[in-house]
């Protein structure tokens, strides 16, 4: 009996050695966990002995990706601007996140132009803030100074710039700390989001420099008040040259701005450059009356020497609505018009009788200011329902009697034409090679490209905004013109501004300058039309 006894509390105590021993490896694998005596379980207590998993690597990179961001993003917008003369001018700059890149110059309460100066994922934004009285006075009233201004400009930006490229170094720096540091509470992950910044910031940097565009002062995009669009952006002149493009065209933005504020006081207005041609294009006005006050407006404002319109002035073509004609005598230019498919014989004939207008059809050629156009009516009149429309067949004669009188006048030995006209597309392709330029309408979107002859086709969009039934929907389409430069001399197209107007239209505009490919600095060949 007492052996027995013995042997039980021999198992017994060798049990709670076990037991103990199992309560010791609990408790050093979990400390903070509590330990019952009881030796069932409940689910909820076996899952408390489960260690927390860890957060998965590719989160908290994102984690960190994001706070680098927006602490890099705040810091700019916080302390990342620096104030810096460019010439006369006094300007802050300042770099911005960006999807496309590119630069923005901010002329208050103006506008603003866009340059497309390099693809990297910031901009940089410079604002105007105001003019050194004395140096704007001085310059305006001495343009021989321009030349010296180009190299100061230069020096300027370059300074500003690696003003600019210091302080959002420190910029980017400081906001991803700080925001790092006020998320992770831990230093070490703090200074992983500055060092981060800095390298993005670096990143984007050396892309800039990969693309950057010093050309892109020759082709600027402007928004902003329409009266200011020719002053901001220049007048296009004969800009095929060898020397430092960016320089000089910089400083003329330059001088612009500055004799743009200074207009408002005693000081000359800005003058359109002499040695170009202006052509407004305009097309599709469909019977939209505000259509005859913005081409006023753009007359008057560019200092245009000829309208072309390429049709569809009318949206029925009868004779109640020839009346909407009679402002194209007062819009203060010669008027060349070509009928569209929408204007009616009717139609030819009213406007033909108007002062100052020049009608072109079966490639008779109107001279206006030296230029010569010829042109050809568009052979449907697709109002007229009780006639079936012939489509582009008839629309390829067309274009061909028009591109065969080009060649008859040439081999009779008559100066050659300048520019076609004609309303759709389909009929101005025939003209290719036989003119420089061809102007078109009919499609209500802006196109512009260089046949396989040589000929460029340029399609304008409508300028009457697709007529007044465009409004039905509640979102009326842009009113589109376009104004192009021509050497006044050899007739040949230097530059064009594309303007489109939407909103109160007479009060809002963006303008992208553009130049053909022959012009643009450095080109060596014109393409010929034969």
């Amino acid at each position: 009996m007492a052996r027995e006894t013995l042997r039980l509390l021999r198992a017994t105590a060798q049990r709670a050695r076990a037991a103990a021993a199992s309560l010791r490896t609990i408790r050093r694998d979990h400390p903070n966990r509590s330990t019952h005596r009881s030796t069932s379980h409940s689910p909820s207590r076996l899952t408390a002995l489960v260690p927390a998993p860890h957060p998965r690597p590719l989160v908290r990179a994102a984690g960190l990706a994001v706070v680098t961001v927006l602490g890099a993003w705040m810091g700019l917008l916080v302390v990342g601007s620096v104030h810096t003369s460019v010439g006369p001018m006094d300007t802050r700059m300042a770099l911005r996140p960006s999807f496309v890149g590119g630069t923005k110059i901010n002329v208050s309460p103006l506008g603003a132009l866009e340059l497309d100066s390099h693809h990297a994922p910031v901009r940089l934004d410079v604002d105007v803030d105001r003019l050194d009285p004395v140096r704007s006075e001085a310059l305006v009233d001495h343009p021989e100074r321009l030349s010296g201004l180009q190299e100061e400009v230069a020096s300027d930006v370059a300074h500003g710039t690696l003003d600019l490229a210091v302080r959002s170094c420190v910029a980017v720096v400081f906001g991803a700390t700080a925001l790092g540091l006020a998320v992770y509470r831990r230093p070490r992950r703090a200074l992983a989001a500055g060092g981060l910044a800095l390298s993005l910031l670096a990143a984007s940097g050396a892309a800039a420099y990969a693309t950057w565009n010093p050309k892109s002062v020759l082709e600027p995009r402007y928004s902003g008040l329409l009266s200011s669009a020719p002053s901001v952006v220049g007048n296009a002149r004969s800009i095929v040259t060898e020397f430092d493009v960016y320089q000089q065209e910089l400083a003329r933005l330059v001088t612009n701005v500055t004799q743009l504020y200074e207009v408002t006081s005693t000081l000359p207005a800005y003058q359109p450059d002499p040695t170009t041609m202006r052509v407004l294009h305009v097309s599709d006005v469909h019977l939209n009356p505000a259509a005859w006050h913005i081409v006023e407006s753009l007359v008057r404002q560019y200092k245009i020497n000829v309208i072309v319109d390429t049709g569809d002035t009318m949206d029925h073509g009868t004779a109640a609505e020839n009346g909407f004609l009679d402002p194209v005598s007062t819009l203060g230019a010669p008027y060349v018009w070509v009928r569209g498919n929408h204007d009616s014989a009717t139609t030819q004939r009213y406007i033909a009788a108007r002062k100052n207008v020049h009608v072109v059809d079966d490639g008779t050629v109107a001279t206006v200011g030296g230029l010569r156009i010829a042109g050809i009516g568009d052979p449907q009149f697709t109002p007229d329902r009780s006639v079936a429309a012939s489509g582009d067949p008839a629309e390829h004669r067309a274009g061909r009697r028009l591109a065969d009188a080009i060649r008859a006048r040439k081999a009779a030995g008559d100066p050659p034409v300048d520019v076609a006209l004609a309303h759709n597309p389909v009929a101005a392709r025939e003209t290719d090679g036989t003119v420089p330029l061809a102007l078109t309408g009919h499609v209500h979107h802006r196109r512009t490209e260089v046949l396989p002859g040589g000929t460029r086709l340029m399609t304008e969009g409508s300028t009457g905004g697709s007529g007044l039934r465009a409004v039905d929907d509640g979102d009326p389409d842009k009113v589109q013109a376009s104004v192009l430069y021509l050497d006044r001399d050899t007739h040949r197209l230097q530059a064009w501004d594309e303007i489109d107007l939407g909103g109160l239209g007479l009060s809002k505009a963006e303008v992208s300058r553009h130049l053909p490919a022959e012009n643009t600095p450095g080109a060596t060949s014109t393409p010929g039309t034969g």
